[in-house]
């Protein structure tokens, strides 16, 4: 069994970043990111944070705007209105307020600078193979699998959640990359037969425990995009001390795909700047 050391993997698209961040540079171009945070979250804060270190480490300027849990859904567009002007990417640090989060504030975004590649543009280019970034969480599982030299064709994929972020989008990818796609969601029947099968098992919910030794092959490949806080600790949704004893290569919450997202959303931002070019 191999842990994944997902923080090596980030480090060398980092490094790519970093120099295409001072070609850009040297043309008088400035490469900047914006996120927009609502409300008080500690999770997100903390990932806003980590956003914030890894822009910094590259080159690309980062810019925050906090803003309070009560704006209403108009201003709110107007701030992303607003903080677009003259950024290379810019994101909304998700989840919103569950009221706010509708997909006209998602696209109220420039799809040209949309970085989270959650605008119905760019979600409908990875169908129709024609876009110039990818979501970085689903990248990210995807950047782990040519780390590890996985030819996906006609593999068999099996991903446990469907959300949005992550199942949706990466199960589109991993159709365009040839392989064998099965997506489980909160309605689906027998889960563990259906990881069982699996070659690759890569999640995405958001819950402890989702899955167990006994629901992974000797040899699968398990990749955790899950992530949840319980007792100030952050979690992943594999029982990691189960699954490592019959998975061939499985990725740690934390310092597995949290590192690489960050690093593929410096990725897309520098790719927008240069496209801005």
């Amino acid at each position: 069994m191999t842990i994944i050391n997902g923080k090596a993997i980030a480090a060398k698209i980092e490094a790519d970043v970093k120099a295409r961040v001072a070609k850009l540079k040297k043309k008088g171009k400035k490469v900047r990111l914006d996120v927009i945070l609502v409300g008080e979250n500690r999770a997100s804060e903390t990932y806003v944070h980590r956003k914030q270190e890894a822009a910094l480490r590259v080159g690309i300027d980062f810019h925050l705007h906090t803003l309070p849990v009560d704006i209403t859904k108009n201003t709110l567009i107007k701030k992303i209105k607003s903080a677009q002007k003259g950024s290379s990417g810019l994101l909304i640090q998700l989840p919103l307020p569950e009221e706010l989060y509708t997909p006209e504030i998602l696209n109220s975004i420039d799809p040209d600078i949309d970085v989270d590649c959650l605008t119905h543009e760019n979600l409908g280019r990875l169908v129709t193979q024609d876009g110039f970034i990818t979501p970085p969480t689903p990248a990210a599982a995807l950047e782990v699998l040519r780390d590890l030299k996985v030819n996906l064709s006609g593999k068999n994929i099996t991903i446990i959640g469907m959300g949005a972020l992550v199942g949706k989008p990466l199960a589109i990818m991993m159709v365009n990359e040839g392989a064998s796609v099965t997506t489980c969601n909160s309605r689906t029947a027998n889960i563990k037969e259906k990881c069982l099968g699996a070659d690759v098992i890569i999640t995405g919910v958001g819950k402890k425990d989702i899955l167990r030794g006994d629901m992974v092959k000797p040899g699968a490949i398990v990749i955790d995009t899950g992530f949840v806080f319980e007792n100030g600790k952050l979690m992943g949704d594999v029982n990691f001390d189960e699954v490592k004893n019959v998975a061939d290569f499985i990725t740690p919450t934390p310092g597995g795909v949290g590192p690489i997202t960050v690093a593929r959303l410096l990725l897309n931002t520098v790719i927008c700047a240069e496209r801005k070019l």
